[in-house]
């Protein structure tokens, strides 16, 4: 197989969003999509940041093109080329699993090629194990199970692209375990403020501290901070963080949950927390970026009726306008802002907040992408109120 410098990332079940983090990280120019769930960067591996990006689940490094879709083609190079690539891992028994995207092959068809590739590897002199296919491609589970990304572990990608296919090594795969233990071991929890997802906060914050990052410590701001998953995630990231609220319970469930983080990841977490109103108050401390997920309104489980509807809508609005304005006469130009604000789905159609159409008004601009050119919107099928990220720069005056 050929070398090249290129990465291959595997987008979460949001790729818009996943796009959206990639271009803000690394640029339009290094960045392109490849069908709805997949993505290639003009970099090594080793230059991209993993770790803090909450949009795709799949790291790999590009190997070779084939030209050509048809899975009995590529079968043809993958027994060519695999035990080759095999020759080179260190001794001991092998685990191999393969992923397809965007190609047309049955599972049948899939695993019947899996014995077949053993086959040819055993013949080179290897010992391998496969890890069977319950779908075309394999879980994070899976993959982390068996060890993939191990030194004896191997996982290929297949992927379809336009005219020709694209063969990749998984590298690293999203740690579905740290994750779970960040959102759902920490000590305070609260369903009523809604249940921010740590991937989703981390792409937040990738989303406003737009760029590659420098050696400077950025303080990141946010002005909504809840139980503290936004300034979790940025302190990970290697943020000081700043998180205000106007609810004290906010601001001591945040305590509680930053502390355990620094507790539990053995590395100091630089955080203040103070009680603020955000329609209102003034912040005493300086930062450089605001990243957060403001009030969503009320929860509902069913579609409320359209004088209900045009409440909820209106008093979220107030306090969106109010902190937009707030906000807006503290901040320098230029100081980059990415939020969640809540989006709501009625009768198939999605009720935005009326003050997003003013945003030039009150003294933003917003942000625009190459490669995205829908709202970014994060909600599951069944829920009503979702989450629009909003990526804001201060105007000059």
């Amino acid at each position: 197989m050929d070398n090249n410098n290129s990465s291959i990332l595997i987008l979460g079940r949001q790729p818009q969003l996943a796009i959206a983090e990639l271009e803000a990280l690394y640029g339009p120019e290094k960045l392109q999509p490849i069908g709805e769930n997949v993505a290639r960067l003009e970099l090594p591996c080793e230059k991209v940041d993993f770790q803090r990006l909450g949009g795709s689940i799949k790291l790999a490094q590009q190997l070779t093109v084939v030209n050509s879709r048809r899975w009995p083609e590529l079968l043809a190079s993958l027994k060519e080329a695999i035990p080759q690539y095999a020759q080179n891992l260190p001794e001991g028994k092998l685990k191999l699993g393969i992923s397809i995207y965007n190609v047309s092959c049955d599972l049948a068809s899939l695993n019947r090629s899996m014995f077949s590739l053993k086959k040819d590897i055993k013949n080179s002199g290897r010992s391998v194990r496969i890890i069977p296919n319950k779908a075309l491609s394999l879980n994070s589970a899976q993959v982390l199970y068996n060890k993939l990304t191990s030194d004896l572990g191997l996982e290929i990608i297949v992927i379809g692209s336009q005219q020709n296919s694209i063969i990749a090594v998984t590298k690293k795969e999203q740690d579905i375990d740290a994750y779970s233990a960040r959102d759902h071991q920490r000590p305070k929890r609260d369903s009523k403020v809604g249940m921010l997802p740590p991937k989703l906060a981390q792409t937040i914050v990738n989303l406003a501290d737009r760029g590659p990052a420098g050696n400077e410590t950025k303080t990141l701001l946010d002005p909504f901070c809840g139980t503290g998953v936004i300034l979790q995630e940025a302190s990970l990231m290697g943020f000081k963080t700043y998180g205000t609220d106007i609810d004290q319970r906010m601001i001591d469930y945040s305590r509680e949950n930053l502390e355990w983080l620094a507790d539990n990841t053995n590395q100091p977490i630089n955080f203040t927390l103070e009680l603020r109103d955000a329609m209102k108050d003034r912040w005493d401390q300086p930062f450089d970026v605001v990243a957060g997920e403001t009030y969503l309104g009320r929860p509902l489980s069913s579609e409320p009726d359209t004088a209900t509807m045009q409440k909820i809508v209106q008093d979220c609005n107030h306090i969106h306008k109010k902190f937009l304005e707030n906000i807006a006469s503290q901040i320098k130009p230029g100081t980059p802002l990415a939020l969640a604000v809540p989006v709501w789905r009625i009768k198939n159609q999605y009720i935005h907040l009326p003050v997003l159409d003013h945003l030039e008004e009150i003294g933003y601009t917003e942000a625009s992408f190459v490669h995205v050119k829908s709202k970014l919107i994060y909600r599951r099928e069944d829920q009503i109120v979702g989450r629009e990220l909003v990526i804001l720069n201060k105007a000059d005056n």
